[in-house]
């Protein structure tokens, strides 16, 4: 798909570290090169820095966490995958007040976060917490208006569809060791808050 690609090992992510982490991959040697001399304080051989580079070295620590995780890696995405399935199946009855994710069919996805878009997504985030269901929001600021970026001038309704996507988004739980009954109990949360909001509108 590309000359290299980043994967985070984000405690949270799918093959997580026990704290920061990451990887690249490529198969171009030139770009192997300066990466590896990046995240080595810019030098090649010790003590001479042909460039300007920081400290982004994988500890032993966390290389080796990870590497007893990835052995199972295969088996939790294909759960993840399967739990993905049975939120499609259960909650595609109510796909007028829950959208829920479409995947391409040449694609498969990992399914690190199962993130649906709803109305009114703070009552429901609040309904589904006092259900002891935890849920989040992935991300709540969208790029055009964090402040990092205020030099491009962007206002409020310069990306209207972004934004409007940006406050309907909640991540329901999605993790290996979900269990049916867990899942079950979401998808009953999730389609009586939809249900009676949709009985109100009418």
């Amino acid at each position: 798909m590309g000359k290299a690609a980043a994967f985070s090992f984000y405690p949270g992510k799918n093959l997580g570290a026990c704290g920061e982490g990451g990887a690249i991959t490529t198969n171009d040697k030139a770009m192997a090169t300066r990466v590896k001399m990046i995240r080595d304080h810019g030098q090649a051989k010790k003590y001479y820095h042909d460039m300007e580079g920081y400290n982004g070295r994988l500890d032993a620590m966390q290389a080796g966490w990870l590497s007893v995780k990835l052995k199972h890696l295969s088996k939790w995405n294909e759960l993840r995958r399967s739990h993905a399935h049975n939120y499609r199946q259960l909650l595609g009855e109510c796909k007028d007040e829950v959208a829920i994710p479409c995947e391409a069919e040449w694609s498969r996805g990992v399914y690190h976060l199962y993130v649906v878009r709803v109305q009114d997504r703070e009552a429901m985030q609040e309904y589904l917490a006092e259900a002891g269901i935890g849920t989040g929001i992935h991300y709540p600021i969208p790029l055009h208006l964090q402040k990092a970026y205020q030099h491009f001038e962007y206002q409020l309704g310069d990306f209207p569809v972004t934004e409007r996507v940006q406050s309907e988004i909640l991540s329901l739980p999605m993790f290996p060791q979900l269990t049916n009954e867990q899942l079950g109990e979401v998808v009953k949360k999730v389609k009586e808050f939809a249900c009676a909001r949709a009985s109100t509108a009418n």
